[in-house]
């Protein structure tokens, strides 16, 4: 597949590049190595979590790799987890280790892969049932444009320098929860300890699963785990599932219900959860009465006068509530699941209402600053994205 302007000539990767599956087994891995799985790579090229092994601690062979290549996941799920490493170690082997020849740049066949077509053609080629691939083979047969090297090193130092902008805004991002966190420690860190602690379904009126309806060009808007981030609801992206009146009734979202991201291949992300707030719809235009949630979450629907939701969500951001989660959660085929019983479960502390309360009011108060840097961010993106287009149509 080529995408991009017809005066560049273009190669498949395997002519510019080595797909690099140099292979150590468990025994001949050095303590004292990084070890990089999937879960230690974000969508945007990140690494995060990053921990050097020991020998012994690593059960099956595992992929080498240094600082000159690129990290690209090849499960489906995980396509857009490309990455560039400043530092060598083993990686797990649902990674494929890219090594550039002198002619290409690392950065301009790093960023190339990832634009969001990419990630979207490279999707649309993987084979499998429950957790489809790309194999090598197929990576290997994609075309690459080869401007002259000189105008490669010239994009790629462009579009890293937008990267690095959008990159530092979503730092901020990362920060402010931070304030969060530390404003749920103040109030409660000491009482967690001092507490006595009772199930979820204790405060519960209900915990449902979603709609398994395909989405369509009509119906009611429907929300889906991409919608679950930073513990609020992001509505970038929405779609929408064709419902029964019935149907819809029964699974039809009102003002502080949480979804509960129930399924993901990161046991980090499962559990994760945001509040339902009409409001927001509101003011982005949508009718608030008729939205509903995917069946890869839970709707909790609390007894309101004994447990706050903003409590609650944010209790399970903290270390305690994550650990939490993670006991609950079961694996089958390389994903993490919590189910309506591991939700209802959950350890709660028993603090008063009112101090809940108290709590909810100042996280609310800091929403508007939130909003303003997520939309910050989201301009930071839409930018880089309208870069990376211009740079492989030869118009940056």
């Amino acid at each position: 597949m080529s995408i991009t302007t017809r005066k560049w000539l273009s190669m498949p990767l395997s002519e510019i590049a080595n797909i690099d599956r140099t292979a150590v087994s468990p025994e001949n891995i050095k303590s004292g190595t990084n070890y990089v799985g999937l879960e230690n790579v974000t969508n945007s090229g990140k690494f995060v979590g990053v921990a050097t092994v020991s020998n012994g601690d690593l059960a099956s062979t595992k992929y080498v790799f240094t600082n000159k290549h690129i990290l690209y996941g090849k499960l489906r799920p995980y396509l857009a987890k490309i990455a560039r490493p400043d530092f060598s170690g083993v990686c797990s082997t649902d990674i494929l280790p890219i090594l550039p020849s002198p002619k290409v740049d690392r950065g301009f066949l790093l960023h190339y892969l990832r634009q969001p077509r990419m990630v979207d053609y490279a999707s649309s080629r993987t084979s499998g049932a429950n957790l489809p691939r790309l194999s090598p083979k197929t990576l290997a047969e994609f075309e690459i444009p080869l401007p002259p090297l000189s105008e490669q090193k010239r994009i790629a130092n462009i579009l890293d320098k937008a990267d690095a902008i959008r990159r530092k805004r979503q730092e901020a991002i990362d920060q402010f929860g931070t304030l969060t966190h530390s404003l749920f420690n103040d109030m409660f860190a000491k009482k967690l300890s001092t507490t006595q602690w009772t199930g979820l379904d204790n405060y519960l009126v209900e915990l449902r699963y979603g709609t398994s309806n395909k989405s369509g060009d009509g119906g009611y808007t429907t929300l889906r785990i991409p919608n679950i981030v930073r513990g609020i609801i992001d509505l970038d992206d929405l779609k929408t599932v064709e419902l029964s009146e019935n149907e819809f009734e029964k699974l039809k979202l009102i003002d502080e219900d949480i979804l509960f991201v129930r399924t993901n291949g990161n046991p980090d992300y499962v559990g994760r959860c945001a509040v339902f707030e009409s409001k927001q719809m509101k003011q982005a235009g949508l009718n608030a009465n008729k939205v509903t949630y995917a069946s890869y979450l839970i709707r909790a629907r609390l007894q309101l006068d004994r447990l706050r939701p903003v409590f609650l969500q944010s209790l399970l951001q903290t270390s305690a509530g994550r650990n939490n989660v993670r006991e609950k959660c079961r694996t089958s085929a390389g994903q993490y699941n919590i189910n309506t019983k591991g939700i209802g479960s959950l350890q709660i502390p028993d603090i008063k209402f009112n101090e809940q309360v108290e709590f909810e009011k100042r996280v609310l108060s800091l929403r508007p600053v939130q909003n303003n840097l997520i939309e910050s961010h989201k301009e930071s993106d839409q930018l880089f994205n309208s870069l990376v287009q211009r740079a492989f149509k030869g118009k940056l």
